[in-house]
């Protein structure tokens, strides 16, 4: 049984991608800020490597695979931003690398996966199952599966982006962080939780998507429909077997957002705070817009995770 992650291992992991991993900067809007009557710091995961918080937990667990996994290679499955931030972490590394994209990933996605060494691999979404095609090519070539959430090293990885940001801004009072399969908000919740165990942890997830949420209300992992949403990054069926018990016993809720609110956080942090961001990024504005943070917080902060938008995507939400 594979033990899950802590506190301790974020830290771990902090040092391992030290000097890798960029140390993303704080942003804030007064207008917001004054429009909503909290603070609110957006960590800006946008301008990681590779364009999403991806990196962290991709580097975080290939550099930690022995001389011999190295050599025969891995092999990630994803839509584009854990793709991306394998294939890049293989190549810094000397790894092989394959990657299993989904035949509707976005173009941009899969031209930077290739554009940084993998070998891609395409599946179609609707019917196969990415992991059982993964692991089928992992048996056949001897290749490391290297998960894109459900995994000790990944989700410890990926909690360094909330560390950094809990120590840049060591009084928040609470955090709101995209949820897809649940790497990203466990390990920032354990991150957070590492440092100030009574910090509030939200998730935030589309609607369409509601995987995580409806989990949650059932008290057990449930299976959704392959989701239609804008924000592909995600799009995941449910929640990791990992990390849905830290997400049960670290975040205190979950909110949803439709597709509307997520569009309108996507525009709002590319109009006011001129930075470029994906969907999935533009979840947690618009949770803030939509007036839906719990009350109470009074010091927020907001992981925007990533920044791959593809051009018409982008022309879509500004017409």
């Amino acid at each position: 049984m594979t033990l899950p992650p802590s506190y301790l291992d974020v830290l771990a992991a902090a040092t391992r991608i030290n000097g890798v991993a960029n140390r993303t900067p704080v942003f804030t809007s007064r207008m917001l800020n004054t429009q909503l009557g909290i603070e609110v710091f957006f960590k800006g995961e946008h301008l990681q490597r590779t364009g999403s918080f991806k990196f962290r937990g991709a580097y975080n667990a290939l550099s930690r695979l022995d001389a011999a996994a190295q050599q025969r290679g891995v092999i990630a499955f994803s839509s584009g931003n854990h793709a991306q931030g394998v294939a890049l972490a293989a190549r810094l590394l000397g790894i092989p690398a394959v990657i299993c994209m989904p035949t509707d990933a976005p173009q941009v996605k899969v031209d930077a996966t290739a554009g940084y060494g993998a070998e891609i691999v395409r599946y179609d979404r609707l019917t196969q199952d990415r992991e059982a095609v993964a692991r089928s090519i992992a048996d056949a070539r001897g290749l490391t599966l290297i998960p894109p959430y459900d995994h000790p090293d990944i989700i410890a990885g990926q909690g360094t982006a909330a560390l950094e940001l809990c120590q840049e801004i060591p009084d928040l009072d609470a955090l709101l962080v995209p949820v897809g399969g649940g790497g990203l908000i466990s390990g920032s919740a354990l991150a957070a939780h590492g440092l100030n165990p009574a910090l509030r942890v939200f998730g935030v997830e589309p609607a369409n998507a509601a995987d995580t949420y409806e989990s949650l209300r059932q008290g057990t992992r449930v299976t959704i429909a392959p989701p239609d949403t804008m924000a592909d990054g995600l799009r995941i069926t449910t929640p990791g077997r990992i990390t849905f018990p830290l997400v049960q016993q670290h975040v205190e809720a979950i909110i949803t957002v439709s597709e509307a609110e997520i569009a309108a956080g996507t525009r709002y942090i590319m109009a006011y705070l001129k930075q470029v961001i994906e969907p999935s990024a533009g979840t947690g504005p618009g949770a803030l817009l939509a007036g839906k943070l719990p009350s109470g917080v009074r010091k927020l902060g907001v992981i925007l995770c990533g920044g791959n938008i593809e051009p018409q995507v982008l022309a879509e939400l500004h017409r």
